[in-house]
């Protein structure tokens, strides 16, 4: 596998209703930390893709209740593109590997962040990073999934200077 210490990533960020708290170019470099981070756990791709669409509890509450039967606002959603088979191609990829879309509710985010008494910009970088790892196959089924999930989150945001 390639070395990924600067992966080339594509993050395309939608956000509705007014003007994204982070830049795109920001999370364009933050998802490059991260992927770098993330090497072992990535397939070999020249580059990879991102789509992150900051949204509101009404917009997500939809996602929600059509993708996960559950009628309620969430703070963030992964819809992950790659499947087992995928996450080891034996031939190199010309185009962007798209790993899925990141939808996040800022109005959820923004209250979560009250609560955890950090910054809103804090609190979307760490569901970011959280969605990230769902898109690369992590879950936390039980604690300790949940406690390996969390401690890398911890440090993929200290390398971005937010931990």
């Amino acid at each position: 596998m390639q070395s990924l210490k600067t992966p080339i990533i594509e993050v395309v960020v939608n956000v509705q209703g007014g003007a994204s708290l982070v830049g795109a170019e920001t999370w364009q470099n933050w998802f490059r930390t991260w992927l770098g981070i993330l090497e072992s756990h990535l397939p070999a791709a020249h580059s990879y893709e991102v789509t992150l669409r900051l949204t509101d509890d009404l917009e997500i509450q939809s996602l929600n209740g059509q993708y996960r039967h559950l009628d309620k606002p969430t703070d963030v959603l992964a819809f992950a593109n790659l499947e087992d088979e995928i996450l080891t191609p034996s031939v190199e990829l010309k185009e962007p590997l798209y790993l899925g879309d990141l939808v996040i509710s800022v109005d959820t985010a923004s209250r979560q962040a009250k609560e955890a008494h950090h910054s809103l910009i804090t609190e979307l970088a760490w569901l970011a990073a959280h969605g990230l790892l769902h898109l690369l196959g992590w879950d936390h089924p039980d604690d300790e999934s949940l406690v390996a999930m969390i401690a890398l989150q911890k440090n993929m945001l200290q390398e971005i200077g937010l931990g």
